[in-house]
């Protein structure tokens, strides 16, 4: 695996989410009470920015249309969206988060 720098853990605070864009591959990070996650920022359903939606739990709300999604899984959890939004493996080092781009837990794709 290689596993590539994305931001500190303290610049995304627990239940929160934050955009960044790694190797021109958008990314959001999630700080939880499970842990840190790092999903693909693109709703499989609507293709926005999956790090303007809410956090709760171990799941992130698509802010346009409610579609919650599986931080751990990256499944769908509500409709619309029935596709899953890819996840990346998550090591944390020395403070820093640090995401797997090249070997997603889900190998979703977008929905057409």
């Amino acid at each position: 695996m290689s596993f590539v720098p994305v931001c500190a853990v303290a610049d995304v605070p627990r239940g929160e989410v934050r955009p960044f864009t790694v190797a021109d591959t958008p990314v959001a990070v999630v700080n939880t009470d499970e842990g840190v996650f790092a999903i693909l920022d693109m709703c499989s359903h609507a293709e926005v920015p999956l790090s303007e939606g809410e956090v709760e739990d171990c799941t992130l709300e698509c802010y346009m249309h409610g579609s919650r999604f599986d931080l751990r899984t990256g499944e769908p959890l509500e409709l619309p969206a029935v596709a899953p939004v890819p996840v990346f493996p998550v090591r944390i080092t020395d403070a820093q988060v640090l995401v797997d781009l090249d070997n997603p837990l889900t190998t979703a794709t977008q929905e057409s």
